[in-house]
């Protein structure tokens, strides 16, 4: 379509917005009604596996080891005495009992391992006997807890796991088997987990803090609903203010809020009718469609303003801008669009829904901003401020100083761009999944406290074949079992090791009169298997050995419990148990799994999957661009103000900050769909100036600032508004995500208000053939750009 076509166009479609403009507000009203009646069918998601595809090698080793034991769904209660030096009182290991018995009532509870129930064993004449090491606290004389606290502080299966290094602290762990079958499991188990530690609480002088991974789904829920409860209405109350102070129009800012809501409703209620499942990261899609949706409404209300402060008539000036506005705000729709869908590359699902949800944001923007908005100000009364013509006044003094030092401006962007790229080698990819948690919130609260007094919060889960059935009681697998957990307790990541072999060992040392020297595993296959056989015969309801052994005993699990750590230091030390065991072992090859080693591959996952959707991205974007603008060469610049401001943001956070998470992988594509919307709005005011008005580069350059500059300046301010306001989420992935996204956007203003013009005058040197008056080029209407 050539550009008078589209003129044309654009000019019969604003006389038709405003006609028909009372039938055009109800109609786009109940449309948005309709949409986003699915927000009713709209969930949270409450499990981390969400943030891995089908296809994940880690999610799926994982999976095959979950099948093959006890799954690790589990909430710990880390008990903390306010004043006794340790826990082995009879009032601690009271409430270690209480919540030891209670706990098995908990929602989907399958197991409960604590310091009370633990299964002691000792030899008594020819008898092993097998008890919980604590029954009936409160009636313990010191012999029996001075018995205890040896015990506990000495077996290998408690000391920094469930009881911390000095006795000062003790955990009780509740492994849950959800069916996976209601939205509401983790919710249930964790209100009724809460509830018991109140009572504790309420009734012994103890802290209770609850971690785990089930607590950790829980917190993932909690994080989205925080943010859509608290951010959303900060992010409509900055809008506001802003919005205001920047057109100072009542009715301009109401008919801007209204297209925000339509549009947020609209892409919510889709969302809901598609089946979405809201994550942390799909939950901040209200926040950044609001942030986005804002950018249509500034251009159309700039343009409409200054053409009424020239004297313009109400609807005639809307016709106006709406004509002018339409095929660019049309254009950067499109291309803001293909870069949230280009997180559908993304590896990690959440990001999918993101992107997609933020993509019918903000298409529906964009048909709100065309008809309801323009149909709505033709209704309203409008008052104009002459503030804008400072504005206006303020962009042509920029121009000028751009225009007279090009070279200068020219030279030293691409001095300080380069300089500033230089750091990008210097960012560190570190996903540590207990970090995406603020310290603000409770969960990470309870992270912290148990990682420093009793155990990590990182599971580093080997599953190693005897090659047999029954093969796990065959010495020689003891012995390469037994070297593997030695060698894993010397790592200084490691702080505890649980294993089979250390059970052998007790049982032989047992049935040995209890003699320290035989301490050491079974010499012959039938003993071991005798051993093990006498011991699961012993054990009670819900205390079997499947957390360690499989069904036929042909393969145990190995669960080092690690130091908090990057993700670096993650994937190290499993490859090094890797080697350890391919170098030393016959058969008892395997590799780590656990939630940790997941979110620590997820950042190269992405990025690799990223690249490819960023990629795709850019080729669409430059091909929109040049096809819109009908030149190659200004599209093919078009890449300089689009690109590299994403890669100044992240040579700014190598310098200043280093690490970062999977989000710098979103952040490329997201970016460039962001920012790509004020290159077009001033390529396009450029490029009308060159052919229609005949004004070589200098002066088009000078019309594009009158015409744009404003808007994009405020465009760009609510932008960085919006994203500064999502950086206060309580969920790592999304601030770290947001910031990322806000120094970028602070890049692109800068690029396209100082580097593109004068990439422009250094590069677009042909002379324009069309013919014009010289003083209407330098009379060329301020932020009302009418040709």
């Amino acid at each position: 379509m050539n550009n008078k076509n589209s003129n044309g166009f654009a000019h019969r479609y604003s006389q038709w917005v405003i006609r028909w403009r009372w039938p055009i507000v109800i109609l786009t009203i109940a449309l948005a009604i309709s949409a986003g009646s699915g927000i009713k069918n709209i969930a949270f998601e409450a499990d981390y596996r969400v943030f891995f595809s089908d296809d994940n090698p880690q999610l799926q080793a994982f999976n095959a080891l979950q099948r093959t034991y006890t799954k690790v769904d589990n909430i710990l209660f880390t008990l903390a005495p306010h004043h006794d030096i340790d826990v082995f009182t009879p009032s601690t290991l009271a409430a270690v009992e209480q919540v030891t018995e209670q706990a098995w009532l908990l929602p989907f509870a399958l197991r409960v391992d604590s310091i009370s129930n633990f299964q002691h064993t000792e030899a008594e004449e020819d008898d092993l006997i097998v008890e919980d090491l604590v029954i009936d606290a409160l009636n313990l004389d010191q012999a029996a807890l001075d018995h205890i606290k040896a015990v506990a502080l000495s077996e290998p299966a408690l000391h920094k796991r469930l009881v911390a290094n000095k006795g000062g602290v003790t955990g009780i762990n509740i492994t849950f088997q959800l069916p996976g079958k209601e939205m509401d499991e983790v919710p249930v188990a964790v209100s009724a987990a809460r509830a018991l530690a109140a009572e504790i609480e309420a009734n012994y002088p103890i802290d209770v803090h609850l971690t785990g991974m089930v607590m950790m789904d829980n917190a993932f829920m909690e994080s989205s609903i925080h943010d859509m409860s608290s951010l959303v209405p900060i992010m409509y109350l900055v809008i506001i203010i802003i919005t205001f102070f920047l057109v100072r129009s009542f009715s301009a800012t109401i008919g801007t809020v209204i297209i925000i809501v339509m549009s947020v409703i609209t892409a919510m209620g889709l969302a809901g009718w598609l089946g979405v499942k809201l994550t942390p990261p799909s939950a901040s899609a209200p926040t950044i469609i609001m942030t986005l949706v804002v950018a249509d409404s500034i251009h159309i209300l700039v343009t409409l303003l200054a053409l009424m402060r020239s004297g313009t008539e109400k609807r005639a000036a809307i016709a106006e801008s709406l004509r002018i506005n339409l095929s660019p705000i049309f254009l950067t729709s499109i291309t803001t669009a293909i870069g949230f869908l280009s997180l559908n590359f993304s590896d990690s699902p959440p990001f999918h829904d993101l992107g997609n949800i933020t993509a019918i944001g903000v298409m529906a923007a964009f048909v709100y901003s065309v008809t309801f908005l323009p149909a709505f100000l033709a209704i309203m009364p409008l008052k104009v401020s002459q503030r804008g013509d400072r504005m206006t006044q303020a962009m042509d003094h920029l121009a000028s100083v751009v225009i007279k030092r090009r070279k200068p401006i020219l030279w030293s962007s691409i001095i300080v761009s380069l300089i500033i790229l230089s750091f990008i080698p210097r960012i560190e990819l570190n996903d540590d999944f207990v970090a995406y948690f603020d310290t603000s919130t409770e969960y990470r609260q309870a992270v912290d406290f148990t990682t420093a007094h009793l155990t990590g919060n990182y599971l580093l889960q080997y599953s190693l074949p005897a090659g047999s059935s029954n093969g796990v009681s065959d010495p020689e697998f003891l012995a390469e079992l037994d070297a593997f957990t030695q060698w894993l307790r010397i790592q200084p990541e490691v702080k505890h090791v649980s294993t089979i072999s250390d059970t052998f060992k007790r049982l032989n040392k047992n049935l040995h009169g209890d003699d320290n020297a035989w301490y050491k595993l079974p010499e012959s296959r039938e003993l071991a298997a005798q051993y093990l056989l006498l011991y699961e015969l012993s054990l009670p309801y819900g205390l079997d050995l499947n957390n360690q052994l499989n069904v036929d005993k042909s393969s145990t699990q190995v669960i080092a419990t690690l130091d908090n750590m990057t993700s670096i230091q993650l994937r190290d030390i499993a490859r090094r148990g890797e080697q350890w065991l391919a170098k030393n072992t016959r058969n008892s090859h395997a590799i780590g799994v656990g939630p940790g080693i997941m979110f620590a591959y997820i950042s190269e996952r992405n990025i690799t999957s990223m690249l490819g959707g960023t990629f795709v991205a850019v080729i669409l974007i430059s091909f929109i661009i040049m096809f819109a603008l009908r030149s190659f060469k200004i599209g093919m610049l078009s890449l300089i103000p689009n690109l590299l401001p994403a890669g100044l943001a992240f040579g700014i956070w190598g310098l200043m900050v280093g690490q970062v998470n999977m989000a710098v992988s979103m952040v490329a594509g997201m970016s460039l769909g962001i920012v790509v919307d004020d290159t077009v709005h001033f390529l396009s005011k450029y490029l009308r100036a060159r052919r229609e008005q005949g004004m070589d580069a200098e002066a088009a350059v000078r019309h594009a600032f009158s015409s744009v500059g404003v808007a994009i300046v405020m465009t760009s301010v609510i932008l960085v508004a919006g994203f500064m306001v999502l950086a206060q989420s309580t969920f790592g992935l999304n601030s770290q995500m947001a910031l990322l996204t806000g120094i970028a956007i602070v890049m692109a203003i800068i690029a396209d208000l100082l580097l593109l013009p004068a990439l422009l005058m250094r590069l677009d040197t042909k002379k324009s053939t069309a013919k014009t008056d010289q003083q209407t080029i330098i009379k060329s209407s301020p932020q009302g750009d009418t040709t």
